[in-house]
């Protein structure tokens, strides 16, 4: 397996373990999803940079919780799962952070769980018809429970805010 990505923290409200973060990803790229090759660039946002990207590139107004850009060649791409990925997923941590207090989680759980949400996307998955939705939840669900046994994901968060 062979593969490159980055992690950037955009957003200065939380202050988060990239190192943990980057862990979490390469596992469930290279373990979890059996990726063989890929370049991903994972950012993290705030919400005026979200809205933008989302008025922008999707025709949306405001914000939400991920976005991800997939520049593999489609006529190279395969059906789910495929072995290769190129792109970038961009994820707003106060989208997060409003979503866990919805859904009584962290918003330490919701960034993992847009994460691979992300890359789901990137391998194929789609979530525009109820059917392919379910089928998408469902594995998002059983990579997050995983990753979630495997890591302390309450250690995403550093105890001091970042300065605004």
């Amino acid at each position: 397996m062979s593969g490159e990505f980055s992690v950037q923290n955009r957003q200065r409200t939380f202050a988060i373990d990239l190192r943990l973060l980057r862990r979490i990803t390469n596992t469930v790229l290279t373990e979890l999803l059996a990726v063989e090759q890929f370049e991903l660039g994972i950012h993290l946002v705030a919400t005026p940079e979200m809205t933008q990207l989302n008025e922008t590139f999707l025709g949306h107004s405001g914000s939400t919780d991920v976005i991800t850009f997939n520049y593999s060649d489609p006529a190279t791409c395969h059906p789910p799962p495929a072995s290769t990925l190129h792109g970038e997923i961009f994820i707003s941590i106060d989208e997060a952070v409003a979503q866990s207090r919805s859904f009584r989680s962290t918003w330490q759980s919701e960034l993992v769980r847009y994460l691979v949400h992300g890359l789901l996307h990137l391998l194929g998955h789609d979530d525009a018809q109820p059917a392919a939705r379910r089928k998408m939840k469902r594995e998002e669900q059983r990579l997050l429970c995983e990753l979630a046994r495997r890591f302390p994901l309450s250690k995403l968060s550093r105890k001091t805010k970042v300065a605004a």
